[in-house]
């Protein structure tokens, strides 16, 4: 799960016509949110530098581990309508998966998107062929600005994906923006909305469209890690 220190973004917040980098909230870059100071000092500790430089002093992830995540889950089964072809999903073809399956979202969901791309990463025996994932499945497009109003106005708090990055990696706005990843931009540095990735959603998936279900209790809290700008977790559906 990546939080709002993941990611952020050059924005002038002062108005005096000089962009400053910053982090969701106006939390600045490199005295709130620290990153290495050296490239040798991006590794695992003790396999390149046994002491990290690195740390988000604010908008950390233990600040989801100290109250736990839980709330509604709401799955939105990207994988039956699309299939395994890699399809590049915008406000059309989302909102033709919502009416299909009678799926709403509301104010404090978590949304997570059924792909098929964990399940089938988890098939192929700890030999992942890169070709075949790079073109397999469904993945959000951020360059849709009305899906990007979209998730603004529907006010989901999360969004988890079976896949890898939720959205088109790399991609890039299309009005010249900067950024390679402009959901994540719009999402963490905009909203403070989390990202999830790689959640093996396909059993859920599957129980959900049996009994006729799109909603489910869901307790997701992330590792307890100080200072960092995301965390493994182990995501339980009640149902």
């Amino acid at each position: 799960m990546g939080c709002p220190s993941h990611v952020g973004a050059l924005f002038d917040a002062n108005g005096d016509g000089v962009a400053e980098p910053l982090y969701y909230n106006g939390y600045a870059a490199g005295i709130d949110v620290v990153g290495p100071s050296d490239i040798a000092d991006c590794g695992v500790e003790g396999e390149i530098s046994p002491h990290s430089t690195s740390c988000a002093h604010a908008l950390g992830i233990e600040r989801m581990a100290e109250t736990c995540v839980q709330g509604r889950g709401v799955m939105i089964d990207l994988h039956h309508h699309y299939g395994d072809a890699r399809t590049h999903i915008g406000y059309d073809e989302l909102m033709y998966v919502l009416d299909a399956d009678q799926v709403k979202v509301e104010p404090g969901d978590i949304v997570c998107l059924h792909t098929g791309y964990a399940e089938a990463v988890l098939g192929m025996n700890k030999q992942p062929v890169p070709q075949v994932l790079d073109a397999l499945g469904a993945v959000l497009d951020g360059n849709d600005q009305r899906l990007l109003q979209w998730i603004t106005d529907s006010g989901l708090v999360a969004i988890a994906a079976d896949n890898y990055s939720v959205e088109i990696f790399p991609n890039g706005h299309g009005d010249g923006c900067c950024s390679v990843m402009p959901l994540h931009h719009h999402c963490l540095f905009k909203l403070g909305i989390h990202l999830g990735e790689l959640w093996h959603l396909t059993p859920l998936a599957k129980w959900l469209r049996a009994h006729q279900r799109n909603r489910f209790l869901l307790t997701a809290p992330p590792l307890r890690l100080p200072g960092a700008v995301g965390a493994p977790l182990n995501p339980v559906a009640t149902v």
